[in-house]
């Protein structure tokens, strides 16, 4: 009888231990929150996706061109969220809807890219997988259908992390992606802001960020940069951004969306950021990669972090742009301090956002 009393005493001890164990173990406890049925407030997957972020107003908006845009933003958001609502990879549900927005005219990536000042089109792309921190870019390519595929194709296929120009031209052509015509990339609307900006004449030496009529052109033409951000029911986050860059940009200038922690960013840790807006100071602010750090060093959640960092930290720079960001947990977050910026959401419940304007 003693025995049997000693044994119950121990038994209870143990489960005693163990259960507070589960309830005081971090990790313990981040893997609970990950499989926390949806009535929580967190998602088991999500979605985001960017079509830019700039002088977009509705008063500058016609019904037809509203409605153009909703549509598109629409198809590409339900193309990824459709693969991680059957259980596919925040990478693969990442790639195929930016492919969608990158083979509209309507955005400033892929088919709809912005033209250089000598009159081409180059393109810039980085993704990022949040579960080993891997990576892929590629900037300045003019033949490659969808530089995002490229960017995946760098990540997985090849021992670096960025190809440029030429050399990303060429890996692209080895692997099989789908190379075009460079005319493929040509859009009237797009030709005609460059030469609206050739006819301002801005020579070089008023080729100054603090000159305030290079400033006033530069905001005003809006920067088109398409990206996604996704986490998948593995708990698995992604993050890719693709651009046609800034119109009459020289020199070959590479801007923030193919430099990995400045214009993309991913870690399971943390969030997965997409960002969009003037290319120069999201690289000096490292804007992806601080609100990550924010998180994870100050713990911030999502919507404060992103909202430090571009409400405070690249207005300070004199910056604009947004972000589109996720956390672990499926919150979301879209933070922007230009009048607009193309945006969309969907959740594991279905829920649908479109947003265009600040309000």
């Amino acid at each position: 009888m003693k025995k049997a009393c000693f044994l119950f005493l121990i038994l209870s001890l143990v489960f005693s231990c163990r259960k507070n164990e589960k309830l005081i173990n971090p990790k313990a406890q981040v893997q609970t929150n990950l499989s926390l049925p949806n009535d929580s407030g967190q998602s088991k997957f999500s979605i985001i996706i960017h079509g830019g972020a700039g002088t977009i107003m509705k008063k500058y908006m016609t019904p037809e061109k509203e409605a153009a845009y909703r549509q598109k933003l629409e198809e590409a958001i339900r193309i990824g969220h459709a693969i991680l609502k059957n259980g596919g990879t925040s990478l693969d549900a990442v790639e195929k809807t930016i492919n969608v927005l990158e083979n509209s005219p309507l955005f400033n990536a892929g088919k709809g890219a912005v033209f250089t000042h000598e009159g081409t089109n180059e393109h810039d792309a980085s993704i990022m997988d949040g579960k080993t921190l891997n990576a892929g870019a590629s900037a300045g390519t003019s033949i490659v259908k969808n530089p995002i595929t490229l960017a995946r194709a760098i990540m997985e296929d090849s021992p670096h992390v960025m190809l440029s120009g030429s050399g990303a031209e060429s890996f692209a052509q080895e692997q099989g992606l789908a190379i075009v015509d460079p005319h493929y990339f040509y859009t009237e609307k797009r030709y005609q802001a460059l030469q609206k900006l050739k006819d301002k004449a801005i020579s070089k030496s008023e080729f100054n960020i603090k000159d305030s009529f290079y400033n006033r052109d530069i905001n005003d033409s809006k920067f088109g940069t398409v990206g996604c951000v996704a986490l998948d029911k593995h708990g698995n986050l992604a993050a890719g951004t693709s651009t046609g860059g800034m119109t009459d940009k020289r020199w070959g200038r590479i801007g923030d969306s193919p430099i990995i922690g400045a214009g993309t960013y991913a870690n399971n840790n943390t969030c997965a950021v997409s960002c969009t807006g003037w290319g120069e100071f999201f690289i000096r602010g490292v804007v992806a990669y601080d609100i990550s750090a924010l998180m994870e060093y100050k713990e911030l959640t999502v919507q404060e972090a992103t909202k430090e960092v571009i409400q405070s930290k690249l207005t300070k720079l004199g910056g604009t742009g947004g972000v589109i960001a996720i956390d672990k947990n499926g919150n979301l977050a879209m933070e922007f301090n230009t009048d607009g910026m193309y945006r969309a959401t969907m959740n594991d419940k279905d829920d649908l956002y479109i947003g265009l304007y600040k309000n």
